[in-house]
C-alpha cells in the first residue's frame, strides 16, 4: 500500500470513528479551534482536526498563515547555491485538501497573527477571530533570512530571494559562513563543492560543529568539510557588522579574508506572540513550556497548545518529524476536548527523534541514529549528481 494511500485509510478511519458530515444546526453557535501556522507542525495538526472534529457543526476549523505557499526550508541551503530548483522550495497550500469537510467548516486566513489574548488571536490587518480552542505551531525564525529561511511571504519574492543569494555566491571569490549548524555545514560544503576553486570558510563558536550531536557526526561533518577544501575556525565568533567587502573581524580580533558573509546563525522560536498573555511560560531561550499534553504550561490556559519549534519538549533535535509526532498528540487533544473528555495523549521525545541526515557536498550524506541507551551508529551514502540536488529531501 502506498504512503497516500496510507494516509485516505487513516483519515477515513478517523471520519467512522468522530462522525461523518453533518450540516450546522445553529451557525450562530459555532465555535471556532484555531492554528497559528501552517508549516510542518501547524499544517499536519490541521489535517487531522479536518478529519477529526465532531462533525455536527459545532466547530470551525480556521487555519491562520501569512506564507503564500508552504516553505520547504529544509532545501533553501542548497537552493542558496545551486541554481534553477529555486521554485521547488515553495509549495502550494491547497485548499480542496480539506474538501471532505463540511462546507464551511475549514477555513484558511492569509495573515499573520500579532497577539494571542485569552480568546481571541489578533492579526496583522486588525482582526481579531475568537477562538474555543488554540494550537500554536508558530516554529523558528531567523533576523536575516538565507540560507535558513525566505525573508518574505510571496512565493515569487522568495524565488528571487535565493536567486540573489546564488548570484552572490557565484560572484564571490572569498567566502566566509558563521555558523556551524546543519545550515552552516551543508551551505560552507555545498558552496565548495560546486565552485571548488572559491576559498569557503566556516566560522563556528565551539569547539566541534554539529555540537548538538555525538562525537561521531561531529567528525564526520568535520572531515567532510576539510576533504572538500573548507577552512574551519572552530572556538570563534563573527562579528558580522564588520564586514567590509574585503575582510571579516572576529571576536579575538583575527581578520579573515571575505567579500561575501553568510550568517547561518541565530535561529530563536517565533513566540513573542504570547509574551503578554503568558510570559511565565517562556523560557530564556524563548521557547514556549509545555506540558506532556502539549498544553502550555499555565494552568489559566488549558485550551490552549502548542507544537513544534517553538514548544519547549526536551527534544534533542527538532526537526519536521518530531513537528509532525506533536502536531498529531495536539490536534487529537483538541478532539478529545471537544468531546468534552480529557485530554490525554502525551509527548515523550523518543531515539527516532534525534535522527539526522547531513548532505556534506553535492554527493555525499552522514546519517546519524543516536539511540536511546546513547550509542550512535553513523552510515554514508553517496549519490548520483541528478539526486543531489534534491538535497536533504531523502
Amino acid at each position: 500500500m502506498t504512503l497516500e494511500r496510507m494516509k485516505k485509510a487513516a483519515l477515513f478511519t478517523r471520519l467512522i470513528a468522530y462522525g461523518f458530515p453533518i450540516p450546522p444546526s445553529n451557525p450562530s453557535e459555532v465555535k471556532n479551534v484555531v492554528v497559528v501556522g501552517a508549516a510542518f507542525a501547524g499544517y499536519i495538526a490541521a489535517h487531522v482536526l479536518a478529519a477529526s472534529l465532531p462533525r455536527d457543526g459545532r466547530y470551525r476549523l480556521i487555519i491562520i498563515e501569512p506564507h503564500s505557499h508552504f516553505n520547504f526550508t529544509w532545501v533553501l541551503p542548497r537552493f542558496s547555491v545551486v541554481g534553477g530548483h529555486e521554485h521547488k522550495a515553495f509549495i502550494p497550500y491547497t485548499p480542496d485538501f480539506f474538501a471532505r469537510s463540511p462546507k464551511g467548516m475549514v477555513q484558511w486566513v492569509r495573515d499573520r497573527v500579532t497577539c494571542v489574548q485569552k480568546h481571541n488571536v489578533v492579526l496583522r490587518s486588525g482582526d481579531e477571530i475568537p477562538y474555543e480552542f488554540l494550537i500554536i505551531a508558530t516554529g523558528s525564525t531567523v533576523p536575516h533570512g538565507l540560507p535558513s529561511r525566505v525573508d518574505t511571504e510571496d512565493r515569487e519574492a522568495g524565488i528571487e530571494i535565493l536567486r540573489a543569494m546564488q548570484a552572490r555566491i557565484k560572484a564571490a571569490t572569498r567566502l566566509v559562513v558563521a555558523g556551524g549548524g546543519a545550515a552552516g555545514v551543508e551551505l560552507a560544503t555545498d558552496a565548495k563543492n560546486q565552485y571548488p576553486d572559491k576559498s569557503v570558510t566556516l566560522v563556528h563558536s565551539r569547539q566541534a560543529v554539529m555540537h548538538r550531536f555525538g562525537p561521531e557526526l561531529q567528525e564526520s561533518a568535520l572531515n567532510g568539510l576539510r576533504t572538500l577544501g573548507v577552512d574551519v575556525i572552530l572556538g570563534e565568533r563573527v562579528d558580522p557588522q564588520s564586514a567590509d567587502g574585503k575582510f571579516i573581524t572576529l571576536a579575538s580580533g583575527r581578520k579573515v579574508e571575505c567579500d561575501c558573509f553568510i550568517n547561518c546563525t541565530g535561529q530563536k522560536p517565533a513566540s513573542g506572540l504570547i509574551a503578554d498573555l503568558a510570559p511565565k511560560a517562556l523560557t530564556p531561550s524563548g521557547h514556549i513550556r509545555v506540558k506532556p499534553t502539549l498544553q502550555i504550561d499555565d494552568e489559566s490556559l488549558p485550551n490552549v497548545f502548542v507544537c513544534g519549534d517553538v514548544a519547549e519538549t526536551k527534544a534533542a533535535n527538532t526537526n519536521s518529524r518530531i513537528a509532525g509526532q506533536q502536531a498529531e498528540i495536539a490536534a487529537d487533544n483538541v478532539v478529545l476536548a471537544a468531546l468534552g473528555k480529557k485530554p490525554s495523549y502525551t509527548y515523550e521525545p523518543g531515539w527516532a527523534d534525534q535522527v539526522i541526515k547531513l548532505t556534506l557536498g553535492m554527493l555525499n550524506l552522514a546519517q546519524c541514529d543516536t539511540c536511546a541507551e546513547g550509542g550512535e551508529q553513523l552510515l554514508y551514502s553517496v549519490r548520483s549528481q541528478r539526486d543531489a540536488v534534491r538535497g536533504r529531501v531523502i
